[in-house]
């Protein structure tokens, strides 16, 4: 049985068949198995949807095709796999999944146990806006013959018949811990507080084999954005060019999908990151971005090649020796010649970006070649500490030698871990090529307080504004597709500075994360390429002959040229 699409005929039927069930007890039943057998029948000819803008509001939930193309994608992912719902504002996505919820709760054979989690209680059962108000509208609208014994309390909906139920909870770090259910909705999931979106996907791993994340994105950082990149979660996209009103007119302008719905929506945003996040689906851009999208797109359309070599650093007699390896760490966009050397009429760079090691970001050494204005090597790596990193990135300073034999000369943030990677340097290696602050006036403020760039806020918009500049000038050239895809996740903070949308916070689930280092690595850098004056540390006094000293370094010196020899 097929019912009608139009309004007015669909309410005819709707009602025809109502009376029909109403008319005998064998009748019933079998409406009640049809409901059973075929949720598509169950929701053309029962459920109901409340739309205050609409006159009458209580409208009958006819499916749009699309509607009914991710009714089926849910029908055969409840209960069994995790899914995700990436959609545009009002398509009838939270609708369309607690009535299929509902119907699994009124049909099942067998008792199944339902979750549904929103960011705040009265979200999950309280005024019109939460999910069991939407619950209860549908079961309000269903005729007698179609409910079971039921019992309604507050944050509960028990079926006495079969045992199913739907339980709701706002969210903690410890949501459905221990718990154990069919299925788990985690609703407006980017709307989630940073730590509690992360310690909600640690918590319900568990308690279900299926766990349904639903949001209209809200910028990368947070858990929502970290499992709509993960391929190995199915998705229903939900685009608002789906809906057949909406997308009435449908053209498109700059490689954008529009329609006359679609500009009036526009003119009715206060700005392009409302625009992002309730219309287009736009992880990037649903935040204030410190990097123009179309330009990073324009930029990485002409700047950004595959790396020529891809290989890593061995060590031989304390030198680094490049080999090659296609799983390798370090990407150049450089050739060496058949000796394993690199061009020697250039001066080169390097900027560093230090991590802990703990594999929760990544460490990054971005090199260039200041003749040029390119980006010619990428060393990027999660699991080195930062003395181990300062070992590879002397070796790899040494091999980018330049004009007079000098090695790439290295700047690195020199806040957190960049004070442990500066000792190791210069202090432990004796690398001397480096970047070293101004001392501000100061004459007692030691040599090693003034390694590296340090970071405030201001002196970090100084940086980046200058790096931006440089990259959209052309005077700075990127060719790593990686960097490029993380400039999009730099983003306006609250208080005024910039930051990486993902910087404040770690997974506890264990999901590895980048941090922008990339980008910082090539803002250092970038420092440097433009012209930035090469802070060198003093020299090291020498030793007055005949002394202790003197004498210790001469046979260290007589030492190392007999085993050359």
């Amino acid at each position: 049985m097929t019912a009608p699409r139009d309004t007015k005929a669909n309410l005819d039927y709707r009602a025809d068949v109502i009376r029909f069930g109403y008319r005998s007890k064998e009748n019933a039943s079998a409406i009640w198995y049809m409901c059973k057998e075929d949720p598509e029948f169950f929701f053309d000819t029962f459920a109901f949807t409340y739309d205050p803008r609409r006159s009458p509001s209580r409208q009958p939930f006819i499916l749009y095709d699309y509607q009914r193309d991710a009714l089926q994608q849910m029908r055969g992912a409840i209960g069994i796999h995790d899914f995700k719902i990436l959609k545009s504002r009002d398509m009838g996505a939270s609708w369309l999944l607690l009535t299929i919820f509902l119907w699994r709760w009124l049909f099942a054979s067998i008792a199944e146990s339902y979750l549904l989690v929103s960011r705040n209680e009265s979200y999950v059962d309280g005024g019109s806006k939460s999910l069991f108000w939407k619950l209860d509208y549908v079961l309000d609208c269903l005729p007698s013959y179609m409910l079971p014994s039921f019992q309604r309390n507050k944050l509960r909906l028990t079926n006495r018949e079969t045992g199913s139920s739907i339980d709701g909870e706002s969210t903690t770090g410890q949501v459905a811990r221990g718990d154990r259910r069919t299925a788990i909705l985690l609703d407006e999931f980017a709307a989630f507080d940073l730590q509690d979106g992360f310690s909600c996907l640690s918590s319900t791993r568990d308690a279900t084999m299926c766990r349904v994340f639903m949001s209209t994105p809200n910028g990368t950082g947070n858990a929502f954005h970290a499992v709509s990149e993960n391929k190995d979660i199915s998705g229903i996209r939900m685009h608002w060019s789906q809906h057949p009103i909406k997308a009435k007119g449908l053209y498109v302008k700059n490689d954008k999908q529009r329609s006359p719905w679609y500009d009036r929506e526009v003119k009715r945003c206060v700005s392009s990151v409302e625009v992002a996040q309730e219309l287009d689906i736009d992880f990037s851009a649903s935040q204030s971005l410190f990097f123009d999208p179309e330009k990073l797109s324009e930029l990485s359309s002409k700047n950004v090649r595959p790396p020529y070599r891809i290989g890593r650093m061995d060590f031989q007699d304390g030198e680094g020796v490049f080999v090659d390896d296609p799983k390798g760490q370090l990407h150049l966009w450089i050739h060496p010649d058949a000796a394993g050397d690199l061009p020697r009429d250039r001066d080169y760079a390097m900027g560093v970006d230090i991590a802990t090691g703990t594999g929760a970001s990544n460490s990054v050494l971005s090199i260039g070649d200041k003749k040029t204005g390119e980006k010619v090597g990428e060393f990027a790596v999660p699991t080195l500490r930062p003395d181990q990193l300062g070992t590879y990135a002397v070796a790899i300073a040494k091999w980018f030698r330049g004009i007079n034999n000098r090695g790439a000369f290295m700047i690195w943030e020199a806040a957190g871990p960049g004070r442990i990677f500066g000792d190791m340097v210069v202090s432990e290696l004796g690398y001397r090529e480096v970047y070293l602050r101004e001392s501000e006036g100061r004459l007692s403020k030691k040599q090693s307080e003034l390694l590296g760039w340090y970071p405030t806020r201001d002196t970090k918009i100084t940086l980046f504004g200058n790096y931006r500049n440089a990259l959209y000038g052309g005077r700075f050239i990127n060719r790593s597709a990686e960097a490029m895809k993380e400039h999009r996740e730099i983003i306006y903070a609250s208080g005024g500075g910039i930051e990486h949308s993902r910087s404040h916070g770690t997974d506890p689930s264990g999901a590895k994360m980048n941090h922008g280092d990339r980008v910082t690595a090539d803002a250092l850098l970038s420092l440097v390429m433009m012209g930035s004056r090469h802070h060198k540390p003093p020299p090291e006094p020498k030793q007055l002959q005949e002394s202790i000293g003197f004498r210790r370094e001469r046979a260290e010196e007589l030492a190392r040229k007999a085993r050359e020899w």
